[in-house]
């Protein structure tokens, strides 16, 4: 596993000359963070890098660097949960894939596959794409649709009113997906167990009568919220209650 990025290097270095007033101080928790961690102090490393997010700094690399040193530190619940953050905003990057499927690997709970094959061939493109790629792909889509209308309109060409149709489909498929995307993300979203081991209950006391258990590094996603615990969706009749603080949102 890499220590650090360049990328992340470059990316405080901006950070430090767009905001003069904390750049030196975010720069000398980024030095601190990657010297411990070269060192072998992973909980300095931890919390150098935690302060730089504390400040608002929203940076793939940097939750890279984060996972990575919560699993050294054997930390695999917030390693998962800062390499899943990663994800989301560089979900291209081989080696932060390759780390995510090995901290993914030392998970305890390794739930079945439940989402059915014909749904995954039919609508490959909502587990191939990034949300963010297939927003962005709508919005193009979207534009390429109109211009094409306008065009055939100007013109009177009946092959670009044709083309424009098709176009239509795929702009109606990635923007259903779109939206589909963001109510999941909204509404139901993915997070991750946090301790070695956490009972989930079936109400909101720890008296509650313990349903089943789950152990660090395990997705699964938020249905409901109250109080200071979620309701929790690990796989089909399991389902429970776990106190907030137990659990991060991806």
């Amino acid at each position: 596993m890499k220590a650090y990025k360049y990328g992340l290097y470059a990316s405080l270095v901006i950070f430090c000359l767009m905001v003069p007033a904390r750049g030196s101080e975010t720069a000398r928790s980024f030095i601190t963070g990657v010297t411990a961690y070269q060192n072998g102090n992973y909980e300095t490393a931890i919390d150098a890098f935690s302060a730089i997010v504390d400040s608002g700094v929203q940076n793939a690399e940097l939750f890279y660097n984060l996972g990575n040193a919560y699993l050294k530190n054997d930390d695999l619940g917030h390693a998962v949960l800062w390499y899943e953050r990663a994800l989301k905003r560089n979900p291209d990057d081989p080696d932060l894939k390759f780390n995510l499927d090995y901290a993914l690997s030392l998970i305890k709970d390794q739930k079945a596959e439940t989402t059915l094959p014909l749904p995954r061939i039919f609508f490959f493109w909502k587990y191939q794409l990034s949300a963010d790629t297939i927003q962005w792909s709508a919005i193009v889509l979207n534009l390429i649709f109109w211009l094409l209308l306008v065009c055939s309109h100007i013109w009177q060409r009946k092959r670009l009113r044709q083309t424009a149709y098709l176009v239509l489909v795929f702009v109606l498929v990635f923007t259903s997906t779109a939206l589909y995307n963001y109510y999941e993300r909204t509404y139901r979203p993915l997070a991750v167990i946090l301790p070695p081991e956490v009972s989930i209950r079936s109400g909101l006391s720890d008296t509650a009568t313990e349903l089943f258990v789950l152990h660090a590094g395990t997705k699964v996603r938020v249905e409901k919220e109250q109080n200071d615990h979620y309701r929790i969706y690990f796989t089909d009749g399991k389902i429970g209650w776990v106190k907030k603080e137990l659990v991060g949102r991806i």
